[in-house]
């Protein structure tokens, strides 16, 4: 059955993606799915790619612009605040969700009620799961081993979470590539964490979530591929900013010399990198790490 003739008489949840240059992105998305199925993009580019021009064959769809700059939590509060479904699905306009694989995770909060988030694995060009599916709070011995490389022979010993197809796995956070949200329990825990401009909100709403006592839930099961294409801000920029987020998230959950700590050893660990890409002419890559290191050390590019 085609796309267009796929459609339903009725939808339980509204897709809810950030855009931010990523129109080419958002049409090789919505090529996959029905044309009649709930999604609302909110804009953070103001308008320039126009991407509202890709929703006017999708009857059940909306658009916000966000005014520019506010970063992915905020745009994503915005879409979720203001959707009327109970559910929501978070995707990235760089993923390839199916229409079975979003089912599956929204039938898993409609039957468990302490449930809040249910996610997707997201896999890579290579077909095997990516780094950083989720993953456990930050610590002293979670960094140390992280930078050492550990989750490379034990998964869930260091920071960010790889799994393996089909072996349970419970992180105590999930990436929002491909989740299903229970929309009232979301919002009343606070939504994600707008102080963060991009990275770690995920890593605050699994704290929120653990906090209340409630679950979230990784399927390992179901592998969505990730990466079509990049969207967003430079990679650089990006990386740059994810060190920044991090410091900020463990300033708000640590003492002082606990942040110090971890940071030092972060800041080692990627400096070590840089050299070794470097040495091997992966200019690229050690750029990529550097930047890391520079949001590590002086917070968040400009704007």
């Amino acid at each position: 059955m085609s796309v267009e003739q796929a459609k339903r008489s009725t939808w339980q949840y509204e897709l809810v993606l950030v855009s931010y240059h990523s129109r080419e992105q958002l049409e090789g998305l919505f090529a996959t799915l029905p044309l009649d199925m709930p999604v609302v993009v909110i804009d953070n580019a103001k308008g320039a790619d126009r991407v509202d021009e890709l929703l006017a064959d999708r009857p059940n769809s909306r658009y916000l612009d966000s005014g520019g700059g506010k970063g992915f939590a905020k745009a994503a509060n915005m879409g979720i605040r203001s959707s009327r479904y109970d559910y929501i699905v978070l995707g990235n306009p760089d993923s390839r969700p199916t229409v079975d694989v979003i089912d599956v995770l929204v039938d898993d909060l409609i039957a468990d009620p302490e449930l809040v988030t249910s996610a997707a694995t997201m896999k890579g060009h290579d077909d095997k799961p990516e780094l950083g599916n989720g993953g456990w709070e930050p610590t002293p011995r979670r960094v140390l081993l992280h930078v050492l490389g550990a989750h490379k022979v034990a998964p869930t010993s260091a920071l960010f979470a790889r799994p393996t197809p089909g072996r349970p796995m419970n992180p105590e956070w999930l990436t929002g590539a491909c989740m299903a949200v229970r929309r009232a329990t979301f919002l009343d825990l606070g939504g994600f964490d707008e102080t963060f401009y991009v990275y770690n909100e995920d890593m605050a709403l699994g704290r929120a979530i653990r906090e209340a006592g409630l679950r979230q839930q990784l399927h390992t099961d179901l592998l969505v591929p990730h990466g079509a294409g990049g969207s967003g801000a430079g990679k650089t920029w990006m990386l740059q900013m994810r060190g920044a987020s991090m410091v900020r998230y463990l300033r708000k959950h640590n003492a002082p010399a606990r942040v110090n700590v971890m940071r030092s050893m972060l800041v080692a660990g990627y400096a070590g990198r840089t050299v070794l890409s470097r040495a091997r002419g992966k200019k690229a890559v050690a750029d990529e790490h550097a930047a890391y290191i520079k949001g590590l050390l002086v917070g968040p590019p400009a704007p």
